[in-house]
């Protein structure tokens, strides 16, 4: 059996945490796996309840925070180095940037014989300044040198890291597209949409267009707004917007929801308001918001592959989205959702109309989404994926070294 040290940023809401999770939980027999993750911030929602339903015990290293504090990050170096040395890995697999840097340099400097590193998202545009991201981009392509492996999340990851950042040779990265536990999304949807339409004040009649994922400026969520008094004052239809999800520029959101003439509540101090706009707060229980949308958006100025678009069409929900990160490797444009340039408002909203006032194509459209994302992100799917790459490698070393 083979030893696994996985280690992830922090256990927060999101893609990567599921991945980490699932892979920490499935590679059995073949692989054992211990799970380190970092300390997550204040405003960032806990996904530790992620692992609990995996029955998995991960161990926190508080030192390692989501901002750059090189003082905490040595700490969490030499840590990380200390359980490397104890557990014996074969393979230590980062995962996203701060335990991608931390992490690497530990396992190089222990000798682990196997080094991979997954790329969730990344930072080189849209985060930082540009001195900043050039900074971010050198330190990347000196990590690369360290490992043995890098996996994208989807080919236009691929072609970003090798091609236009320079990161690492083609021949160095693999795409292994993320895989989740969609059963989930797809039953009991009928039951769900009534729970989810008593806890947010939603009726039968509506048409709601939701935006799911944290409420920060890369997500952003003015675009979404924008659309949203565009669609007011075209569609004839009841039509209500949900915005599922909290963070740092919900102040913002307020903001420019009564800048727009669009009327505003938050779930957390006036419950079950009925608005044009409703920010709910964090909701754990995806299934049931999702079985709550008719239409799902993105707005983002930069992602990795996600999760929300792939959920949503796991629920038979149409999409529609900006093109940045993995977007066009998941939705079909046309086919099971529609596709914009970021910021191109005014399509972005006539797509959604579109969806609004046609129920056959949401229907049509959620059917072939539901088709397509099923197929390729499963969680069956990601694990032998994974475990055939590790296997390939493991044979790989052990004939160099003959």
């Amino acid at each position: 059996m083979y030893k696994i040290l996985r280690i992830h940023n922090r256990l927060i809401v999101g893609g990567p945490s599921h991945n980490v999770t699932l892979l920490t939980a499935y590679l059995s027999p073949e692989f054992e796996t211990k799970l380190l993750v970092g300390k997550k911030d204040p405003a960032e929602k806990d996904a530790t309840y992620i692992a609990d339903q995996l029955g998995l015990v991960p161990v926190e290293i508080k030192e390692m925070r989501r901002s750059i504090l090189p003082f905490y990050d040595i700490i969490a170096y030499f840590r990380i180095k200390k359980i490397i040395k104890e557990y014996k890995p074969d393979i230590v697999h980062t995962h996203a940037s701060k335990s991608g840097a931390v992490g690497r340099l530990a396992a190089r400097a222990c000798n682990v014989p196997l080094i991979v590193h997954t790329f969730h998202g990344h930072v080189f545009h849209s985060y930082f300044s540009p001195f900043m991201s050039t900074v971010i981009v050198r330190f990347e392509r000196f990590f690369a040198k360290r490992t043995d492996a890098i996996i994208a999340i989807s080919d236009s990851q691929k072609y970003e890291l090798t091609e236009v950042y320079k990161i690492a040779p083609p021949e160095k990265v693999f795409t292994v597209p993320l895989g989740f536990n969609l059963d989930k999304y797809c039953v009991d949807q009928d039951k769900k949409k009534i729970i989810f339409q008593n806890k947010y004040g939603f009726e039968n009649d509506e048409v709601i267009v939701g935006i799911i994922g944290r409420l920060v400026p890369v997500k952003n969520h003015e675009m979404f707004l924008e659309m949203a008094a565009i669609v007011k004052s075209t569609t004839q239809k009841n039509v209500r917007f949900a915005i599922i999800g909290d963070g740092e520029s919900r102040a913002g959101i307020e903001k420019k929801t009564a800048d727009l003439g669009l009327s505003y509540s938050y779930f957390i101090t006036n419950p079950k308001e009925k608005t044009d706009v409703v920010v709910t707060s964090w909701e754990t229980e995806i299934d049931q918001a999702l079985a709550g949308l008719d239409i799902v958006v993105l707005t983002s100025q930069n992602e990795g592959t996600p999760v929300s678009l792939i959920e949503a069409q796991s629920a038979y929900i149409p999409v529609v989205s900006t093109n940045v990160g993995g977007v066009e490797d998941i939705v079909i444009h046309g086919e099971t959702g529609f596709i914009t340039e970021v910021n191109e408002v005014k399509l972005f909203a006539e797509y959604v109309v579109k969806l609004i006032e046609d129920k056959s194509l949401r229907d049509r459209m959620g059917k072939s989404g539901y088709d397509n994302v099923v197929k390729r992100y499963s969680k069956k799917r990601l694990i032998n994926d994974m475990r055939n790459l590790y296997l390939s490698f493991l044979e790989k070393k052990k004939t160099t070294h003959h």
